[in-house]
């Protein structure tokens, strides 16, 4: 038997058959049990929280750093925690039983509030010289509160006032049901 042997040219009792496994024994046992996500955000971490040191989990340190930039107005770190918040509020079996029966409106002085809105980043006033000047929504606030109305639809009038005193409203992810959209109706 006059055979070729050499690179890419095994002797024919070295080549794989057909149908079997290059791998006979298979992948040796106790590796890879964790999905790679899991092994890396069960990791734990140091974290510095109000000067104290703290050891946490990445997955915690991740969500606390997602929630520290959609406080601070980041729009797409926002939309990230409502996604987070609304898979956590739809696995609570008790979300059920808490439903807004009452919605009361308290009017402030001008100002009182201005200051805590702009703290929390929630709002932003449209003239930093006049302490009664007018304060904007932010566009993470309004997708949240559109939100939590649950079935509840907005009329014409309620959508304009909405969309008038959002600070960036091209920013919001508007509902499907929503129609205004700047133009008068």
């Amino acid at each position: 038997m006059n055979e070729k042997v050499g690179y890419r040219m095994p002797p024919s009792s070295k080549r794989f058959r057909k149908g079997d496994s290059g791998n006979p024994a298979g992948r040796p046992k106790g590796r890879r049990h964790e999905l790679p996500h899991e092994t890396v955000l069960g990791q734990l971490v140091t974290i510095y929280e109000n000067g104290i040191e703290r050891r946490v989990t990445a997955e915690e340190a991740f969500l606390r750093h997602m929630r520290k930039l959609a406080l601070e107005g980041d729009a797409s770190a926002a939309r990230l925690m409502l996604a987070f918040h609304e898979k956590v509020r739809a696995l609570d079996p008790l979300e059920g039983r808490f439903v807004i029966s009452e919605i009361r409106m308290v009017i402030f002085d001008p100002g009182s509030v201005s200051h805590l809105l702009e703290l929390l980043r929630m709002g932003t006033k449209m003239d930093r010289f006049r302490e009664s000047a007018e304060m904007k929504i932010e566009p993470w606030l309004v997708e949240a509160a559109l939100a939590r109305l649950g079935n509840r639809r907005l009329t014409g009038d309620e959508q304009e006032m909405v969309y008038q005193c959002t600070r960036t409203p091209w920013k919001v992810a508007w509902p499907e049901w929503w129609h205004f959209h700047g133009q008068s109706e």
